[in-house]
């Protein structure tokens, strides 16, 4: 039985067969990149997710695009102008964030292990900072007071729910992230004077496809807003329902079906309880924004046979996409889609290839098993969903290769 392509297959730009990326074909690409391999990110691409993003959520809904999943300056440039907020999550992410025209109060800094030189800076710069413990806090008061100056403070709450088929976990049951929300009362009873309650940030999990997951997790984050709201020493300015909207990455996965969710947001924000009635709601994505608009280009150095298996070397792989190897958190490895930026769609027959990369361990993959077009030596392959996670969280000085080029066209 024939494979179902990969739903992001179907969508791909083409000419006389060849993959278009920004108006460019993959050798022109690398030609302006100057190297393979390289990073493609298509402003077109993130600029229409924004906009089709935007036609759908309920209006009062503010967008904010979390910095992490892709802290290139030009996307966050490009995305800045887009969204309505940013979130930080580290110092480096925080220049990065103050650099754009997004206003200081709309940017957020999260993050379980903030140094003392990070909560300097935010407190001074005027952003908004996610409480991740009792400790923090105190900290985030002396520096305040300290300074003769207001901090701005959102508590992170971890809740006692979880986001259920979420492809990562960041609430429910004993984590690293944010405060136990039975605990959130007891610090709204001894709030330090030098703070600013401005909110609450919920993020119960990531890289969810299933619409009655995330509805389920949306009612359950309004009706805990609104429980520890009414305890707040002020009623909070907004309500950071976190995000959670995946994108497939492999064959099988479906693209995720908004319009519940959507709807269902909607009827939430009509039906506010008295406690948030006045909060503005944010909702803060990353590799829902951009993970669809990148690409990850190589080029393809040897062709060798070993023992009947086709091994086809690029000389891209996992020190610059360690994602798409399957050692960033996949238990089963699994093929990121590829294709052959020269012959996209191949009526040849081929047989299944190991497409790796050029580091010595067989952790170095590609794609396994992978039946593409045929290849030569010089040919170039594409790696795509390769907008988030991909060269930042990827570790670029293994083995001393040279480090990736990224571009924004």
């Amino acid at each position: 039985m024939k494979a179902k392509k990969h739903s992001r297959l179907e969508r791909l730009n083409t000419t006389n067969n060849q993959l278009i990326i920004a108006g460019y074909r993959a050798d022109q690409i690398i030609a302006i990149a100057g190297s393979s391999p390289c990073y493609i990110y298509a402003r077109d691409e993130i600029v229409e997710r924004v906009t089709t993003l935007r036609q759908q959520l309920p209006p009062a809904i503010k967008l904010h695009y979390a910095i992490k999943a892709n802290p290139m300056p030009a996307v966050v440039q490009c995305l800045a102008g887009l969204v309505d907020g940013l979130d930080v999550a580290s110092h480096g992410e925080l220049t990065l964030a103050l650099a754009t025209s997004v206003r200081p109060d709309n940017i957020s800094f999260a993050g379980p292990g903030k140094k003392s030189a990070e909560l300097m800076a935010a407190v001074v710069s005027g952003v908004v900072i996610n409480v991740e413990s009792p400790l923090e806090l105190a900290r985030i008061n002396d520096i305040a007071s300290g300074l003769n100056q207001r901090a701005k403070v959102a508590l992170r709450v971890n809740p006692d729910f979880e986001l259920k088929t979420a492809g990562m976990k960041m609430g429910g049951g004993p984590k690293q992230f944010g405060i136990d929300a039975e605990q959130i009362p007891a610090i709204f009873a001894d709030w330090p004077g030098a703070v600013d309650f401005v909110g609450l940030h919920i993020f119960s999990g990531s890289q969810n496809l299933k619409p009655e997951a995330l509805i389920e997790a949306h009612d359950k984050t309004f009706e805990l807003a609104a429980r520890l709201s009414a305890a707040a020493p002020t009623p909070p300015l907004h309500i950071n329902i976190g995000g959670g909207l995946g994108i497939p990455y492999f064959p099988g996965e479906p693209t995720l079906e908004t319009t519940q969710i959507m709807a269902n947001l909607q009827r939430l924000l009509d039906e506010l309880p008295p406690a948030i009635a006045d909060s503005e709601c944010v909702m803060e994505l990353g590799r829902y924004l951009v993970g669809e608009a990148g690409y990850y280009l190589c080029t393809v150095t040897d062709i060798k046979q070993s023992r009947g298996q086709t091994y086809v070397v690029t000389d891209g792989g996992l020190h610059h996409h360690l994602s798409n190897s399957g050692n960033f958190g996949q238990v089963l490895r699994k093929n990121y889609p590829v294709v052959a930026c020269g012959c996209v769609e191949s009526s040849a027959a081929t047989e299944p290839v190991e497409l790796v990369g050029p580091l010595c361990t067989p952790l170095d993959i590609v794609g396994a098993k992978m039946t593409l077009g045929p290849l030569e030596v010089g040919d170039h392959v594409a790696v795509l969903q390769s907008g988030a996670y991909g060269a930042s969280a990827s570790p670029q000085g293994f083995l001393g290769h040279p480090s990736v080029v990224e571009l924004l066209l």
